[in-house]
């Protein structure tokens, strides 16, 4: 088990989003469902080789964004897939932030825009913040422009 377990707190979906976030990583599972008196209690699952526990436990606690997950994407194309359908259902917003149809805050962030803002030039690092900042989904084209000093 690892040392620290992000444990995720649902009012009765945990198996249902357990489920549909495996379903949308390449490399998610469900390691476990536990159940008390024949209703899902708590369910373990595993994305990406970070492990998460879902905990059915009621209506009085709702998901904020001062808590989001940030996926590290390798690709523009890993970025468009998990952007649309992490956010079906949910809420698209800025800076490649969405919340998902549960309302759990994701973070969809391309490696290259970290490479990018840490540029030693520091004029070319403010550029592709300042581009990053007008973006939903971040685009890394756009954000390579920006670095190049080209309009996007």
């Amino acid at each position: 088990m690892n040392k620290i377990t992000p444990f995720l707190w649902f009012n009765g979906q945990a198996e249902e989003a357990a489920n549909y976030y495996v379903s949308i990583f390449k490399n998610g599972k469900v390691l476990s469902v536990d159940r008390v008196e024949g209703q899902v209690m708590l369910v373990n699952f595993e994305l990406e080789g970070q492990r998460f526990m879902a905990l059915n436990a009621g209506p009085e606690f709702k998901f904020t964004e001062a808590i989001s997950l940030f996926v590290n994407c390798e690709s523009q194309e890993e970025v468009d897939e998990l952007w649309e359908k992490l956010s079906a259902g949910g809420q698209k917003s800025r800076c490649g932030w969405l919340k998902d149809k549960y309302g759990l805050s994701w973070q969809i962030i391309p490696t290259t825009l970290g490479e990018l803002m840490s540029d030693s030039d520091p004029q070319k690092a403010q550029a592709v913040m300042q581009a990053m900042l007008k973006m939903d989904k971040i685009v890394v084209a756009d954000l390579e422009k920006a670095h190049a000093g080209e309009a996007a």
